[in-house]
């Protein structure tokens, strides 16, 4: 069921309480599954990236009365994805599958789990529902169409949907567990990390700041260019819905966990609005790139 919340601020009233999270468990090759908060596993791939390291691509299950999943992986990944997923939660119990944005790192195997788990219903926008139905049409029945500022009933909570900060899309939505206060923040906050070590961090505080803030500066130069020519306090008071709840811990899509870091995160986006316009490398350096991660042959 969804709820229309009505406040000034539609994320305040949000309930944070952080309990335990566990280490990570490794599952073969780069993609793995871990415990970041309460009540939510991960499921975490890479995309390599010339140059930069890699890209992590996250998505969760969170365990609620009524289980949610957000996001589906990458499509490259699909039948590893699917094997962890159905590990981890029966098809017949899955009751909701939540996009954040259609893009291909979020709609992977969105297809292969509607048709798995025919209890599940998907989640997403309507330009959102528009920008899926391109590749292949959902029953209206199996769609429930959800926007920022409203909230979705999942049994023993409430996910409150917001626009993320730094949003490249009117598709793109994160979560709040009002329950938990966990955030999940879609493609915001994101950044490469430099090593596939970093991709089984159990929080962002492994990777050097020096190179957690180049890298979040870069990504948003990259995903949302749009900010460095918006008027600077109204850019800022993008930031502020957000600021006012201060999550307990930042679930990013691409990002390993955050916990208790939503000002320090909040704060790098906030300068990175006079980040450089990025221009990516052009097809001699760009093969050169590639050519060093392949590997050797003997």
């Amino acid at each position: 069921m969804v709820h229309s919340l009505r406040s000034d601020n539609p994320l305040v009233g949000v309930r944070p309480s952080i309990g335990a999270y566990h280490p990570k468990r490794d599952i073969g090759g780069i993609m793995f599954i871990s415990r970041p908060a309460p009540d939510v596993v991960a499921l975490t791939d890479a995309v390599p990236l010339p140059g930069l390291g890699f890209r992590p691509v996250n998505a969760y299950v969170l365990y609620a009365r009524e289980p949610v999943l957000i996001d589906t992986g990458l499509r490259a990944s699909s039948p590893e994805f699917l094997d962890e997923l159905w590990s981890l939660i029966e098809p017949a119990d899955l009751r909701w599958v939540f996009l954040t944005h259609p893009d291909g790192d979020h709609t992977g195997s969105v297809f292969e789990i509607l048709d798995a788990a025919p209890g599940a219903r998907l989640v997403t926008t309507s330009p959102g529902m528009g920008l899926l139905a391109r590749e292949r049409r959902i029953p209206p029945g199996r769609v429930l169409t959800l926007n920022p500022g409203e909230s979705l009933d999942v049994g023993d909570r409430r996910l409150l949907a917001f626009r993320p900060p730094f949003s490249d899309s009117p598709a793109k939505m994160g979560l709040i567990d009002d329950m938990t206060g966990s955030c999940f923040s879609s493609d915001g906050f994101g950044a490469p990390v430099t090593t596939a070590d970093l991709l089984q961090s159990d929080d962002i505080g492994a990777v050097p700041e020096p190179d957690l803030i180049a890298g979040q500066r870069l990504w948003a130069a990259v995903d949302s260019p749009w900010p460095s020519g918006m008027d600077r306090d109204v850019f800022l008071s993008t930031l502020l819905p957000l600021r006012d709840v201060d999550p307990p811990v930042v679930l990013s899509s691409h990002l390993p966990p955050a916990h208790h870091k939503a000002e320090a995160l909040l704060d790098t986006l906030a300068n990175a609005q006079d980040a450089r316009l990025h221009i990516g490398p052009d097809e001699t350096p760009l093969r050169r790139m590639f050519a060093e991660m392949a590997p050797a042959h003997p």
